[in-house]
């Protein structure tokens, strides 16, 4: 490839890398006010539904294109590319169809089963999503199969910018015209369907300007793949991708089903059990604002890992691999630790109270097994083992559904919290046996015992800074909200600067791992001036 090309490509992969951190900070922010406006039973009304969301789009943003550039790629000549994506085009219109259909005529029963028929019409509205999905996904899988990543980052930008627009516009009107929970919950959740018509307008656009015209103009195809094979492959490779893709979602609809009813059924009436599912609900933005800054870095290195297991160099690859995921341990434990240390805060300014807190400190313990599975899933991706990750995953949401309900009848929503760690540290431990090699460096006693001493450190560290400003009468605001601001303000320097102090004087990273720590080197090279 020549250096032009390389470097279009890097321009690319970079372009589309940055379009997707935008579009997960925009999906994790805008619940915020979203809550504000609509109260915590709107937000567990939106937030039942809004896995069946998760997953669609999931799959259609990510999974599947993935997927159907590997295959483009795979098949150079143009005639074979116009039959491959015209068969896959067919398949995945089936399966939309069919999850239409699923959703349109089993919506009561599906609402039964999360506890509340009021659930219906939202999980109708929702549904018609899925009909964007065969060309969303072949469009972008076709352009990055080619490289092009700009129409995949310009589409997923409009498409968030869109839908976010049309939920906050839904909670501002239903909140000044008094509307009742299910009618907001129906009218935001048709962002969705409403957006994958933008998203899809903006790709048949560059379709229709773009290469492919060159390629539909050909001859007729030289080569017909075998449905028996498409199907195959799409199911286990495009399957795996996209399931993994959904983790979180797919542990989100768990709880749909099982946390309102084991609040019912622990003791609470069903009003009270709506809106503490609305209470648990709002650790998923905080979660998944903590996995965009551990994964961010961890993303950003992995195309080294393909580079040197493609040309050969084992011991390289091991070595880049350990030290991703020890990297992506200390930022996730710092993050995840720091929400803790700060979570009564964090609760106040972002919700207006510190319900749940407790439930959401165990919540931000996701972070840390999210991001090594994370890690170790695009790892063992880059050594085509798909069926383990399928497996641990599997094992991991039967954890979660066995668990949920008990835990929750018993503990509340902080058995919810606990049964997803749990479900999480159970898939964890089942990657990390599929790579021996990395499981030993990664459970280093002595890298382990000064992880712990060093976020144990930062949490007291940053505790006994809060208690002493609130112990000065520091900020006189008597607002919660502002005075829960400023002990932030305080609080995440604080905690910033400890870990990095006890990180450097325990030895936590060796001093090529930290070199690899974004900013770092150029810290470095500041304090050497």
């Amino acid at each position: 490839m020549k250096r032009r090309s390389i470097s279009h490509v890097m321009q690319g992969a970079a372009l589309l890398s940055i379009a997707s951190l935008i579009a997960k900070i925009l999906s994790a922010v805008y619940r915020v006010p979203f809550q504000n406006m609509v109260s915590n039973t709107g937000f567990y009304v939106y937030q039942q539904v809004y896995p069946i969301y998760g997953i669609g789009m999931t799959i259609a943003l990510s999974g599947l294109p993935m997927f159907i550039s590997k295959l483009v790629a795979e098949t150079t000549n143009p005639g074979e590319q116009r039959a491959l994506l015209q068969q896959v085009t067919w398949l995945l219109s089936g399966f939309s169809v069919g999850a239409f259909l699923l959703l349109q005529l089993f919506s009561a029963t599906i609402a039964r089963g999360m506890g509340d028929l009021g659930l219906t019409p939202i999980i109708q509205s929702v549904s018609w999503m899925f009909l964007f999905a065969p060309i969303l996904s072949v469009s972008r899988g076709f352009f990055q199969g080619h490289f092009d990543m700009v129409p995949t980052a310009v589409s997923q930008l409009i498409e968030q910018v869109v839908r976010v627009s049309v939920i906050l516009s839904v909670a501002f009107i239903a909140m000044k015209l008094h509307w009742n929970v299910y009618r907001m919950g129906s009218w935001a959740m048709s962002s969705a369907p409403v957006a994958a018509v933008f998203a899809s307008a903006v790709m048949i656009y560059y379709w229709r300007r773009s290469v492919v015209k060159k390629v539909v103009s050909q001859a007729a195809p030289v080569q017909q793949f075998s449905n028996t094979v498409i199907v195959k492959r799409v199911l286990i490779e495009g399957g795996a991708i996209s399931l993994l893709a959904s983790m979180m979602v797919l542990l989100q609809l768990v709880d749909s089903f099982s946390v309102m009813r084991g609040l019912v059924d622990g003791g609470l009436p069903a009003m009270a059990a709506k809106a503490l599912k609305g209470v648990f609900d709002r650790g998923q933005p905080l979660v998944q604002l903590g996995l965009v800054v551990a994964s961010a870095f961890a993303s950003s290195l992995l195309p080294s890992l393909t580079e040197a297991l493609g040309r050969g160099r084992q011991l390289q690859f091991e070595r880049l691999a350990k030290t991703v995921l020890r990297i992506s341990l200390v930022i996730a434990t710092a993050a995840a630790v720091g929400m803790m240390a700060l979570m009564p805060q964090i609760n106040q300014v972002l919700f207006g109270d510190t319900s749940g807190s407790a439930a959401l400190d165990v919540y931000a313990l996701s972070v840390i097994f999210a991001t090594l599975i994370t890690i170790l899933n695009s790892i063992l991706q880059s050594m085509n083992h798909y069926r383990e990750t399928v497996i641990a995953l599997s094992i991991g949401l039967v954890v979660k559904a066995f668990l949920n309900h008990y835990m929750v009848v018993h503990f509340g929503i902080a058995g919810a919290s606990w049964a997803t760690v749990l479900a999480l540290a159970a898939m964890t431990t089942l990657l990390l046996q599929r790579v021996p090699a990395l499981k030993s460096a990664l459970l280093d006693r002595p890298f382990i015992t000064k992880l712990i001493v060093t976020s144990g450190g930062m949490l007291l560290g940053v505790r006994l800074a809060v208690t002493l400003v609130q112990s000065l009468g520091l900020p006189p605001f008597n607002s919660g909200r502002l005075d829960a601001l400023v002990v932030i303000v305080v609080g995440i320097p604080v905690g910033v600067a400890l870990f990095i102090w006890l990180a450097v004087k325990s030895d936590l990273l060796t001093p090529r791992e930290w070199l690899m720590v974004p900013y770092v080197p150029t810290l470095l090279k500041r304090l050497h001036r």
